[in-house]
């Protein structure tokens, strides 16, 4: 039984149109449920069917339901042809998920089974067992023994098992239940969704930054993507020939021109030096136009596009099949041309000239290990990723002295100064409105045409610092007025250790104009601001705001909308990638159950010995 939505044109009562068609044939990663039970027949197994069954097809319908693909579609699940009583029909049920692009099984059962016979031995697939926790059979007993069996075999795997007892007729999914099966599939399927895509670096690296140095190794073994590089000189060749849609650029350019209002130019009143001036080969008045085609040609070069297909460009037309990329711009780029800011910003943002849009991860200076944060993050929250710098930590004495106002509400304990040149998504004003009018950042699918004027019409556009950026070009600004639940993470390399991801829930600030003002004139004020309030526990990296500061991993970071850090911690698990440092509550963190082998009083301890014995996830 397959629990299937083909993709729709209409989501919610408004047009959804993927630009890329080949997003409508793929293949979904999907989630394959197997409905273990009793072999024993002659009255036992008889008695178990119809209750097994059941459970196999409401943990689909659950995730089905309630979960979505990055480009909107409902989450799709693969139900066992049979249940599964022994060795037997455990590879029937194999044989039929490996032609569905199952990537991840949810066993089911209410009773005892034969635990080595039924347990899912496939080495590729992320597992997780849902024993039903009742009286009149052992679902428990099994569940303990095929975890017990899974760990002796090296097949890491999530146990589920409900606080309360249930009656044997009781078909609901009880709320802790349904948590664990929701958070293990959205995490399963982030995985499946980003394998065999690619990482596309545009260019190289910019200006030293050690993120920018793309792993190819780390990439490939860790998250099953390859590892791609297109050279900037690419777009000027696409440029130059005229290898993008004419059509598209003409609707851009006046969506651009109607909807990207210019804001403050801090070049006016300056006088340059030759070496600036003569730096600067597009006319200030042909920025947009060169920036626009920029934003098309990148967008191709990932994607593909049909339409140069039709023109003639076969090659060009496949794109790179990516899932993420990096744009380097710094400063062999951003030294002579237009900078990228708004092709990075509109790429991560939720709409563009087309409407509405699934966000892609695309990292500023081509820091590819922030381009990473921005797929882990954009993949569980299915919000717009913002780019920033990591750049100041303001204490409450600090602000007071500088501004002569104490900050006050989530701002209270102090706050962390978030900035980038521009290239930070517009969803990250906090403009949209959730269905209470609060401020809030949404899944493209939910985005209104109300919440995209919002986005727009809370950014302007300023030209770039020439003394940064000497070829020009615009910089997104804002400043994020909401109050929101945010998840800020990173992803480091560590010789020695390898990959580690850092996590950090908390709140953006809406600081007074009399702090905000003040503040943000001491960096770049036309660049886009969020002052982030990370929740504080009193112990180690979050026993103050200084302390997460201090203890971030890089120069740059990523926030996306809601506390989704306990996703990000499953998905790390899965992924073979230890948590360094999080602040989420113990009773959220959900790992394999083999990590508690390693250790049950040091979690953190225990998950950096777990990632290092079973190694990546594709080695």
């Amino acid at each position: 039984m397959v629990w299937s939505v083909l993709l729709f044109e209409r989501v919610s009562g408004t047009t959804v149109s993927p630009k890329n068609e080949r997003m409508i044939n793929m293949l979904y990663p999907k989630i394959g449920i197997r409905p273990a039970i009793d072999g024993r027949w002659g009255g036992v197994r008889e008695s178990l069917e119809k209750q097994t069954m059941a459970m196999a097809e409401n943990a689909a319908k659950l995730i089905s339901d309630n979960l979505r693909y990055p480009d909107g579609t409902p989450v799709q699940c693969v139900v066992g042809c049979t249940t599964i009583g022994g060795g037997a029909e455990a590879a029937r049920v194999a044989d039929q998920f490996s032609t569905e692009n199952v990537v991840a099984t949810l066993t089911v059962t209410p009773c005892w089974c034969y635990g080595t016979e039924t347990f899912d031995m496939d080495p590729n697939t992320i597992k997780a067992v849902w024993g039903f926790n009742g009286t009149e059979r052992p679902g428990a007993v099994y569940l303990a023994a095929v975890l017990a069996a899974h760990a002796q075999r090296g097949l890491p795997a999530f146990s589920i098992y409900g606080h309360e007892v249930q009656d044997k007729d009781d078909t609901s999914i009880p709320a802790d239940v349904s948590e664990k099966i929701l958070r293990f599939a959205r995490c399963a399927v982030a995985v499946g969704w980003m394998k065999n895509k690619a990482y596309v670096n545009v260019g190289a690296v910019a200006m030293g930054i050690a993120g920018s140095f793309c792993d190819a190794s780390v990439l490939q073994q860790y998250f099953g993507i390859r590892a791609e590089w297109v050279d900037e000189v690419e777009i000027l060749r696409r440029m130059s020939i005229g290898i993008y849609d004419k059509d598209e650029y003409e609707k851009a350019l006046a969506w651009v021109k109607e909807n990207c209002k210019e804001g403050f130019d801090k070049n006016a009143p300056k006088s340059f030096p030759d070496v600036i001036t003569k730096s600067k080969v597009i006319a200030p008045d042909k920025d947009w136009e060169f920036i626009v085609k920029m934003t098309l040609i990148i967008r191709d070069i990932l994607y593909g596009n049909k339409k140069l297909d039709d023109m003639g460009w076969h090659e060009e037309a496949l794109g790179r099949n990516a899932v993420v990329g990096g744009f380097q711009g710094q400063r062999q780029w951003t030294d002579w041309l237009p900078n990228a800011d708004f092709t990075e910003a509109i790429m991560a943002s939720t709409f563009d000239w087309n409407g509405r849009k699934a966000p892609t991860p695309f990292a500023t200076e081509n820091d590819t290990c922030n381009g990473i944060a921005m797929m882990l993050g954009t993949l569980v929250s299915h919000s717009a990723p913002c780019f920033h710098d990591v750049r100041t930590y303001w204490s409450p004495e600090a602000c007071e002295r500088v501004t002569g106002h104490k900050p006050d509400g989530v701002a209270a304990n102090g706050f962390i100064h978030l900035i980038n040149s521009g290239a930070t998504a517009l969803d990250g004003s906090g403009a949209s409105k959730d269905k209470d009018g609060k401020n809030c950042m949404k899944p493209f699918w939910e985005m209104t045409d109300s919440d995209i004027s919002a986005c727009l019409e809370a950014t302007d556009w300023c030209r770039a610092d020439y003394e940064y950026f000497r070829g020009g070009g615009f910089s997104s600004h804002f400043r994020c007025r909401a109050e929101m639940p945010v998840t800020m993470l990173r992803f480091n390399i560590v010789e020695g250790i390898g990959p580690v991801l850092q996590i950090a829930e908390g709140y953006t600030a809406d600081l007074s104009d009399e702090i905000h003002n003040v503040i943000d004139k001491r960096t770049d004020p036309t660049w886009p601001t969020t002052w982030f309030c990370p929740r504080l526990t009193g112990k180690g990296a979050f026993t103050d705001v200084y302390s997460v500061m201090a203890n971030w991993g890089a120069n740059h970071g990523v926030t996306v909308y809601g506390h989704v850090g306990a996703d990000l911690i499953t998905l790390a698990s899965m992924l073979r990638i230890p948590v360094n440092m999080h602040n989420v509550p113990d009773e959220k963190v959900y790992r394999p159950h083999s990590w508690a082998a390693f250790g049950t009083d040091d979690k953190q301890s225990a998950d950096y010995a777990a990632c290092k014995q079973y190694g990546p996830l594709y080695r």
